[in-house]
């Protein structure tokens, strides 16, 4: 058993954040929140006085273990660039748990993240939320899958114009997009299940069709078990994506929403979350050309959701909360800079249930630092993922 005492607590979790408290952990699991807790003689005590004590931060979009640092073919798995309609691929079977960036993430107090294929094809793969502490990916798992990944704009049209093969367009990537649900739809009615639905008997019941990976996640996708993660960063891309997945009645975010500052009263309308970023990378193709640290402010000033990720590797993860600082200096508030790298990022992710905030029977994973975690040096401490050490100082 573990207490941690005299910490200035920010729950993240609604209500009154900050407050000299105690945190009691137990079995990697928050046993009990409050001031002066009683423990037994034999827990270990860390003296949190005059420091902070956070959820652990979480990155909602990153490509780490699937796309290892330092590696070029050998080590980078992030997109199947056979075939622009791969939904059966998992994230899962592609990560390396010894990736530096992974080490990299729990040094700095991102302790757990969401990631998966990349944007190459117009539905790419499944994408999973992670522990940063682990050797054995099956046992970092939090939830799989979070989302299948989807993709519009720029790069499946110069993945396969390049190939010679369609999508060459955005018009032909929205097609693949409906086509693909449209076929998923129709494997769903020749289901068994669906057979059943019609009260079908006799010689009208429908024989079930020959068994389709790809086709069984669209209908998980179809029936809202699994949401979209939309790659989209213009305006318009953004558009086509919300448009083609209200036309099946699919759960969608919208991932790096460069440009959601200029549709933000859609966004609410819509009731659809973004995932913001990398926006300290550079405008390096025509659709980043407008990206600007106040997309996070307008889109809370509209009353969207969103969290904020570095998309690693294209901005290295332990500069996430760097990533935060920067939209507070463009006028967010604090409060909603730490939201978006935690309980945001964790309702987005589907993961709140076990992080993102501190309360009572949630996991164990925060972090004590004594200076501003929005910093270069916040003066980080301790770090527990699963209520274990990862980092000491």
């Amino acid at each position: 058993m573990l207490i941690i005492k005299n910490g200035t607590v920010l729950t993240m979790a609604g209500g009154e954040e900050q407050k000299i408290a105690d945190l009691l952990i137990e079995d990697g699991v928050i046993k009990d929140i409050g001031p002066n807790l009683d423990h037994p003689l034999d827990a270990k005590i860390i003296d949190a006085s005059g420091k902070t004590v956070m959820p652990g931060l979480i990155d909602a979009h990153t490509h780490l273990g699937i796309f290892e640092e330092g590696s070029m073919t050998e080590g980078d798995d992030t997109n199947e660039l056979t075939g622009p309609i791969t939904p059966e691929l998992r994230a899962l079977d592609g990560i390396n748990p010894y990736d530096e960036g992974i080490k990299d993430a729990r040094m700095n107090g991102i302790t757990a993240v969401v990631t998966g294929p990349g944007s190459g094809n117009v539905l790419g793969g499944q994408a999973l939320a992670i522990k940063t502490r682990g050797t054995v990916i099956d046992k970092m798992v939090i939830k799989e899958p979070t989302g299948l990944k989807a993709a519009f704009g720029e790069n499946p049209k110069r993945v396969y114009s390049g190939q010679d093969k369609t999508p060459s367009t955005r018009m032909a990537t929205a097609s693949l997009f409906r086509k693909a649900f449209f076929e998923a739809r129709e494997y769903r009615n020749q289901l068994p299940s669906a057979n059943e639905k019609g009260n079908q008997s006799g010689s009208d019941k429908k024989e079930p069709p020959q068994r389709d990976f790809q086709k069984e996640i669209l209908v998980k996708v179809l029936e809202r078990e699994i949401p979209i993660r939309a790659h989209a960063h213009r305006a318009d891309d953004i558009l086509t994506a919300i448009r083609v997945a209200r036309e099946f009645n699919l759960d969608i975010s919208i991932e790096h929403c460069t440009e959601g500052h200029k549709i933000a009263e859609l966004l609410k309308k819509y009731d659809v979350p973004a995932i913001i970023g990398p926006t300290m990378s550079a405008r390096t193709k025509l659709e980043l050309r407008e990206t600007t640290f106040e997309t996070p402010k307008i889109l809370f000033e509209a009353g969207v959701k969103f969290a904020i990720m570095t998309d690693h590797p294209v901005i290295p993860i332990y500069a996430l909360p760097i990533c935060a600082a920067m939209a507070v200096k463009a006028g967010l508030p604090r409060e909603e800079a730490l939201k978006a790298i935690t309980i945001n990022a964790a309702e987005i992710a589907g993961i709140a249930d076990r992080v993102g905030s501190l309360e009572i029977g949630k996991d164990a994973d925060l972090i004590i630092f004594r200076g501003d975690i929005l910093s270069i040096d916040p003066g980080l401490d301790h770090v527990f993922i699963s209520g274990e050490a990862v980092l000491k100082k």
